[in-house]
């Protein structure tokens, strides 16, 4: 939502201080100059960037229009759910939790918490090490740099989508060179136009230059350090679960673990102690 928002205020600012000054609207409607600037940037993008880049640019439209998912509401879930998973843990054993790890899809532990569930890929990044308990491994410090290892070459895969985006914003500027040269030669082989003629030709020649640096820092560099804060987002909430994680792998109570959890979230989305002991405590009385 803040992506609309801020294109609207891009283009209003833009275009209504031009139009506010006397300038005509009609002379930056340059079809071509946006074919070259366009097709060049996307090609040079498609040049540039392996097949998962072009996949994983395409998945990152939708988080990047919405903005970073995970509120405090979500991670006050998410803690709830960890409580109740290393609560069933401590009283059972780790071994009952078997059968949610195993198809997380029908547990009835899991499915309390809908949020949480329908996020597959951290459902399965949870149940992986969840299984590993269940199979007897005891060595956090192991566990810790595999998880940290997963949750890096999760975060290295994002930053490529958002590093490709903002390079091909990096060049925009200069395309838009290369659209107004172009413009200029096409001015130059009508030099015995009239002067209104030539006016119109050469105007039309300089949107190029104008739209390439409107485009990449009004528009496409921005949306990189969209991609950037939602996938930060994704990263801080698979922390979470690691902190957790390993807390519960040390021995520690299930309520000591998720307190190691929620110290890591950033201010913004982090529940308070109290709202988070008031929550578990509405667990287990249920």
């Amino acid at each position: 939502m803040l992506v609309i928002i801020g294109t609207i205020i891009v283009l209003g600012s833009v275009i209504g201080g031009y139009a506010g000054n006397g300038g005509h609207l009609g002379v930056l409607w340059q079809p071509f100059e946006f074919i070259i600037i366009f097709g060049a940037a996307f090609g040079s993008f498609v040049i540039g960037s392996p097949k998962a880049v072009l996949s994983g640019t395409i998945k990152a439209l939708g988080p990047m229009m919405k903005g970073p998912r995970h509120s405090k509401a979500s991670y006050m879930e998410l803690l709830s759910m960890l409580y109740s998973v290393f609560r069933l843990a401590k009283t059972k054993g780790d071994l009952a939790l078997e059968s949610h790890v195993e198809r997380p899809e029908e547990s009835p532990l899991f499915q309390k918490f809908p949020g949480f569930s329908s996020d597959h890929h951290t459902l399965v990044f949870l149940c992986d090490y969840l299984r590993l308990l269940t199979l007897g491994t005891n060595n956090a410090h192991e566990v810790e740099t595999i998880i940290a290892e997963e949750i890096d070459a999760h975060h290295r895969e994002h930053h490529e989508v958002a590093h490709a985006v903002n390079n091909m914003a990096d060049g925009m500027p200069a395309l838009g060179i290369v659209a107004a040269v172009l413009g200029v030669i096409h001015t130059m082989g009508s030099i015995t136009e009239p002067p209104e003629v030539l006016g119109h030709l050469i105007g039309a020649a300089l949107v190029g230059t104008f739209m390439g640096v409107l485009l990449s820092y009004g528009f496409f560099a921005p949306f990189a350090r969209a991609m950037e804060a939602a996938f930060a987002s994704e990263t801080e909430y698979l922390n979470c679960i690691k902190a957790a994680l390993l807390a519960h792998m040390q021995g520690y109570a299930p309520q000591v673990s998720i307190e190691f959890a929620r110290k890591i979230l950033p201010g913004h989305v982090r529940p308070s102690f109290a709202e988070v002991e008031e929550t578990i405590t509405n667990l287990t009385s249920d």
